[in-house]
């Protein structure tokens, strides 16, 4: 290598390492959630980059308490979803996903490092149901969607998975419900990521499930989630 490509070499180098540091101070600085390492607040800064300047979702955030455990719930319109709540979201959200998605070739450890609570839907999903309620003991943020898959609003009506009500009355703890809309990509997982649109999120005021039959907290659960309703007045 003759001195010219040498220099050459050796500048990008200097170049790409500085970009590179750039760029990691700019994750660390728009990370909010304290994950508990820095790698994954540094996803969690990109995540937050990446939802609000790409898909220009609001910068309001959830409603959360500063601590203490909490429930949020939201409907399910494609596989950006949980990327735009842990975007609006001033604390860790430890999503409860299906087990054939947490152990998915090449994000397990990405899906591991979130805390997220994998449930066996064919086998034993009371394993999952003690991991969240752990986890709520424990004061932390547990979030799920309650029509149990992807379910768009024109689809024909699905009823709410009662294991939501079961689990905030056995944790005593409020659930916020997030009503998504203005996803382009609506029913699609993997290329709802890349579609650019207008993500909003709704935020409603927590209910408490305590006092509340099942049904009654999946009522009114699915008034604040599903289209074309007004919430239930207490």
């Amino acid at each position: 290598m003759n001195p010219w490509s040498l220099a050459a070499f050796a500048l990008s180098a200097l170049l790409l390492a500085w970009l590179g540091q750039r760029a990691l101070r700019a994750l660390d600085r728009a990370h909010i959630a304290d994950w508990g390492g820095r790698w994954v607040n540094r996803i969690d800064g990109f995540n937050r980059l990446f939802c609000h300047r790409y898909h220009r979702l609001s910068a309001a955030c959830l409603p959360l308490p500063e601590s203490g455990p909490a429930l949020v719930v939201s409907n399910h319109v494609s596989g950006l979803d949980p990327l735009l709540l842990i975007a609006a979201s001033r604390r860790p959200l430890r999503f409860i996903i299906a087990a054939e998605q947490y152990h998915r070739f090449g994000l397990n450890w990405l899906f591991r490092a979130a805390g997220c609570i994998p449930v066996d839907r064919s086998g034993r999903p009371e394993r999952a149901f003690r991991e969240a309620l752990k986890a709520l003991a424990a004061g932390e943020v547990v979030a799920l969607f309650p029509h149990g898959a992807i379910h768009l609003d024109a689809e024909p009506p699905r009823p709410l998975k009662r294991g939501v009500a079961r689990l905030a009355q056995l944790a005593d703890c409020p659930v916020y419900p997030v009503r998504l809309e203005g996803v382009k990509g609506e029913g699609q997982v993997v290329l709802a990521a890349f579609r650019r649109g207008e993500p909003r999120l709704t935020s409603h005021a927590p209910i408490n499930c305590h006092q509340l039959s099942d049904g009654d907290c999946l009522r009114y659960i699915s008034e604040y989630i599903e289209p074309h309703r007004h919430p239930i007045s207490s």
